[in-house]
Parts: C-alpha cells; structure tokens; sequence
C-alpha cells in the first residue's frame, strides 16, 4: 500500500497515537514524540526511573503495527551474537547453517540496554544506521521497516553501563515518560481493574502503510531560512562553553527528518520554526557531552539546549 497523500500519512499516525492512547494514560507528547520518531524512520530511546510504563509503551507501540518484533532483555553476559545471530554446525550435513538473530525483525525491543556490556550494546550500531547488519563477513540488510526501541533506567541505578556516546548519537529522540499527574493514576487502575487494555489492543497499521509514511514524511518541504535555523542552532551546541562534545553532522540531519515527521503528522506539507524548536529538545540533549565543570555544577543538557534555541532569531 502507498500513501500519497499528506491527509492519508496522517491519518495513519493518528491512528497509531490514538491506539498507544488506549494504554498509556495522561502522557500525549511522549506518545506524539513516539510516532513522529517513526514516521521519521528513527530509533528511540526511553530512559526513566522503573515502573513508569517505558516498556509497556513500547510494547503497544508494536502491537499497533503489524509488522515483525523482537524483544531482547540486555543482561550483563547477553553476547553480541544472541542480537545478530551466528553459524551453526550441522553434523549431518557436515556445513553450518546461519541462524538469525532476533534484529531481524521490523521493530526491536531493546529492553533495558544498558544493563548489557558497551560490547554487546555496540552490535546495534550498524543496525541502527545502515539498516543492515554485517556478520561473519557477510552483509544481511534488515526487512523495512526498522527501527530499535530501546529502554533504560537512569545511570545511578545498579548494574548499569553507559551507553557509549557513538549508540546515544544513533538515537533519533530519547523519550522521559515521567510519572503520571493523578487523574491519569485514576485512570490507569480503573482500566487494569480485570484485564491489562495491552492485552486487548490490535493493529491499526500495517507496515508497508508506516513505509510509506516514512517516504511522504521525507517529501515534507523545507525552507531554506528553516535550513539555517537548524544549522545555527547545531552550531551553537558546538560553541558553547558548558558543551565538551556538540552536536554532530548525523545529529543535523536526524533533526531535519525529525522536524519534516513532526509537520507530516500535523497534515502539513512543509516545515515551520515551530516544528524545529518542538523537536529540538528530543534530538539533541541525549547527545551532548558536558564539561566536568558543567556537570559538577548541576547544568542539564535539555536546559542548555533550551537556552541556546531561545538566544537565537526565529525565522519568518
């Protein structure tokens, strides 16, 4: 199926942020965050403390797509091989046969990753950029389409690793989930009373609908000053005197398909201001690296990445 028309992407997006609706209650923006980062073609990242719904979102998140999915709980001895795959001798036959691993699929559930070692963590790399994954010499492209949803708890917490800073930059947006105000709580109770609502949700999309959202998403046009907008705002990550590590050229163009996915689920055929400053502070913070001064002294990457948006002039 082929959507062609800017209406019809949307309406297919909307369908999909209705759905995650259904479970995960009180928390709109981290579900819009979620499907324009789909339309966009890029993976996500959701780190907050346990319990507050990172993996039930994700998990509704693939329900509502019919397509493949893998789950993979990262633990401390997961190998990079129990991700991508390996040979496997056959005694009878006296050859080895590849077996694939559980990224071959449409949607991965890394669950919990930074639980697993940098090592392990780093097989997603190759993945999470090219779509492909290379292995015993051999390149294997991953069916579209892909992208890895992968959860996390906060870096305090026992037994975790940091991700290394080459994984956060393959990340198109890090979601915080939060805890839910007390009305949601209310909600979410009274709809668990009998039955989990994850257990009830169906497909509303399949995934040659979300590919073909992707594709209209990349058709979204933008403004040249819009262009500039983003460059300067890059820039200014670079140039800051908190910031040790800016933005890279890979976080540049993560932002421009971020923003053109946050106009097509609006039903827009172009950019705005709007759209780059809504989606600036899901791109970039998670890829910052701050200097020891900054850190020490309680400074917060989203905060910096606000200030500096605010310092700059809003094209018109």
């Amino acid at each position: 199926m082929s959507v062609q028309t800017i209406a019809e992407c949307q309406q297919t997006l909307h369908r999909i942020r209705d759905n995650l609706g259904l479970v995960i209650k009180g928390k709109d923006d981290a579900i819009n965050i979620v499907v324009i980062a789909l339309a966009a073609g890029g993976s996500i990242l959701m780190e907050d403390v346990p319990g507050v719904g990172k993996t039930t979102l994700a998990k509704s998140l693939t329900k509502s797509i019919d397509a493949a999915f893998n789950r993979v709980q990262f633990t401390p001895d997961l190998l990079p091989a129990d991700i991508l795959g390996s040979s496997i001798y056959n005694p009878a036959s006296g050859d080895f046969k590849f077996h694939q691993g559980p990224i071959f699929c449409n949607v991965l559930l890394a669950d919990e990753i930074n639980r697993a070692s940098p090592r392990t963590q780093s097989a997603l790399l190759e993945a999470m950029s090219e779509a492909q994954a290379t292995i015993e010499g051999v390149q294997h492209k991953l069916p579209a389409p892909f992208l890895v949803l992968a959860t996390q708890n906060p870096m305090d917490f026992h037994g975790t690793y940091p991700l290394p800073e080459a994984q956060l930059d393959r990340f198109m947006v890090q979601v915080n989930i939060g805890y839910p105000d007390r009305a949601a709580t209310r909600d979410m109770l009274l709809s668990q009373a009998t039955t989990h609502p994850l257990d009830a949700l169906r497909p509303v999309a399949t995934g040659a609908e979300v590919v073909a959202c992707q594709e209209r998403a990349r058709a979204i046009h933008v403004e040249a000053n819009v262009v500039d907008y983003m460059i300067d705002i890059i820039e200014a990550t670079r140039q800051d005197e908190r910031v040790q590590l800016g933005a890279s050229p890979r976080a540049n163009i993560m932002l421009f398909r971020a923003v053109q996915a946050a106009a097509a689920f609006e039903g827009r055929e172009y950019v705005t201001p709007d759209d780059v400053q809504r989606m600036t502070g899901r791109v970039l913070p998670h890829r910052l690296m701050l200097t020891s001064k900054a850190r020490y002294g309680g400074a917060r990457k989203a905060d910096i990445v606000r200030e500096l948006v605010e310092r700059l002039t809003v094209p018109t």
